[in-house]
């Protein structure tokens, strides 16, 4: 179980989301975190009630219900797939179905986060995710973008996400950026660094103009 599986370690969230469209949201992150292994996620909610009754921390009343429930056994995937509809933010749809075309379900921006949320329920700790924005507007696009940045950045994980044209808002949520031409990297380092980068290089950024775009038309 401690072996090094690239497998298990790294995955591809497709711009596609296919779920089974009869069942609800809580039930197809718990399938999924049943069906990959919860493994580090089950581990790090342990550490982090051990860590809040070390320093008399009040923990979240109902991750805690939850986790006294789970040393029963057989309710890790339960636990896990309860903290990522709250980190998400997926309460107000858990228990709605996910819906397909013949039905009506959640929306397309909660689908998104679904299909992100079935990932990140598992041991993966890299998720490569291509072109999520496709067919969403620029808030709904945010509201995504903000929600996997607050995942990672609490499961200590690492996401390369693709995404064309993103708003501002959207632009300043990452940490890094990765720009590509014709499959050749120009650039690759922190957001901060990328106007001074291309600078040196020559190209200046109007000021009225979006980085984003600038970045898209260097």
């Amino acid at each position: 179980m401690n072996d090094f599986v690239p497998q298990r370690t790294a995955a591809y969230v497709s711009q596609h989301d296919l779920h089974i469209g009869e069942m609800t949201v809580r039930e197809t992150l718990a399938f999924s975190a049943r069906c990959q292994g919860v493994g580090y996620f089950y581990d790090l909610l342990c550490d982090l009630l051990r860590r809040e009754k070390e320093v008399n921390i009040k923990p979240d009343a109902d991750l805690d219900a939850f986790m006294k429930a789970a040393a029963l056994g057989g309710q890790e995937a339960n636990v896990v797939a309860e903290y990522m509809l709250k980190i998400l933010g997926l309460e107000v749809c858990a228990d709605t179905m996910v819906g397909d075309e013949m039905f009506r379900g959640i929306s397309g921006g909660q689908r998104k986060r679904v299909t992100a949320g079935e990932i990140l329920v598992g041991s993966a700790r890299a998720l490569f995710m291509d072109e999520i924005s496709n067919g969403l507007d620029s808030s709904t696009t945010f509201q995504i973008i903000n929600s996997l940045r607050q995942a990672i950045h609490i499961l200590g994980g690492t996401a390369v996400i693709s995404l064309l044209q993103p708003a501002p808002e959207t632009y300043n949520l990452f940490d890094d950026i990765i720009l590509l031409s014709d499959g050749q990297i120009v650039y690759h380092g922190p957001r901060e660094d990328v106007l001074d980068f291309f600078e040196s290089m020559g190209f200046r950024c109007p000021d009225r103009k979006g980085v984003a775009d600038f970045l898209q038309e260097v």
